[in-house]
């Protein structure tokens, strides 16, 4: 991994961030570049952080928390991130090591964080993964029962977690019209609108990924989860960043 390339696809990559907000009119400062670094080592992170990324996803809870350990030295100018599914008893350590879960699909997994965050720690951040696209073979709580599920998550205790948004990884739409690959994302926004009005205070719309992050900045998204377009082409199928 070299650094250089690293740092020169870091640019065109925020290139594309600020040309597409500049294009919906939004403030391209408002959005979080998430550079996903599964299947990636421990180097090509510190390759990342060393030229300014400093917000990292990862999908696989122990390759994440070997790669927290490999990295502690720069603890706490990384933000880790779990954008990947999470199985209730994986729980714990994630609820120690990480600063947001975006994958959080289920009130028991919500319940089990905030029971085993450190109480030192600062709440940790939360997303309700949604399945927009409504895919069989996909994770995520259904659009229909997302407020409920919502509204059950943001009334745990505020001083261990706190719901911020939600999280879509909407069926991949290949060379389609950009107008197209927009409607899923749109779907997303307007469900976070919803529960807005319903009094959830909630600011993160953690959605767009390599190949369609402005359809999805167009939509709204706060936050991008990028990994191929960052770090370079990874054997692994993209699921939730890419």
């Amino acid at each position: 991994m070299i650094m250089g390339s690293i740092g020169s696809n870091l640019q065109e990559v925020k290139r594309r961030i600020a040309a597409a907000c500049a294009s919906a009119g939004r403030d391209a400062n408002k959005v979080t570049l998430l550079a996903v670094s599964k299947t990636f080592p421990a180097a090509a992170v510190r390759d990342a952080h060393a030229v300014g990324q400093r917000e990292f996803g990862e999908n696989y809870v122990q390759e994440a928390l070997d790669k927290i350990d490999a990295l502690a030295d720069l603890r706490p100018g990384i933000e880790w991130h779990l954008i990947g599914p999470l199985q209730s008893n994986k729980t714990r350590p994630v609820a120690a090591a990480f600063d947001w879960v975006h994958s959080v699909d289920r009130l028991k997994i919500a319940q089990r964080l905030a029971e085993q965050r450190p109480p030192e720690l600062p709440p940790l951040n939360l997303c309700l993964q949604v399945n927009i696209s409504h895919e069989p073979s996909k994770s995520g709580v259904l659009p229909a029962d997302a407020l409920a599920l919502a509204q059950a998550v943001a009334a745990l205790p505020a001083a261990r977690v706190r719901l911020r948004g939600l999280m879509a990884i909407p069926e991949p739409q290949p060379g389609a019209p950009l107008a197209v690959q927009q409607a899923p994302h749109r779907a997303l926004r307007e469900l976070m609108a919803t529960m807005q009005a319903r009094g959830l205070a909630l600011d993160t719309l953690s959605m767009g990924m390599s190949t369609d992050l402005e359809a999805a900045l167009a939509e709204g998204a706060t936050c991008v989860r990028v990994g191929t377009a960052v770090f370079g082409q990874r054997p692994a199928a993209a699921d939730a960043g890419g």
